[in-house]
């Protein structure tokens, strides 16, 4: 059984020039097992793309709402999908 899942998740604040892409992708590889990428927006979002098992995603969606997270996190919207898979590691974008 594959529970792997893939998780978008977008958070919004003061999260773009201030490192938060590279302390995401830090935590990412702490918590291990996840693959994908962190983004800037042009609206001053990040994108968080991960693919993992289901507890490990959700570690990492806990940590990027209420984790030590730099800069400023208003908020965090998030969708769950199936794995498209193509992400040998987690990178920043």
């Amino acid at each position: 059984m594959n529970d792997n899942v893939r998780l978008t998740a977008w958070v919004r604040g003061r999260v773009q020039g201030v490192g938060f892409r590279w302390f995401t992708r830090a935590n990412a590889l702490r918590i291990g097992g996840i693959a994908g990428f962190a983004s800037n927006l042009s609206d001053g979002r990040v994108q968080v793309v991960a693919e993992g098992s289901r507890a490990q995603c959700e570690e990492l969606l806990d940590w990027l709402r209420e984790g030590d997270t730099p800069g400023r996190v208003d908020g965090v919207t998030e969708i769950w999908d199936t794995p498209r898979g193509g992400y040998d590691s987690f990178e920043i974008r």
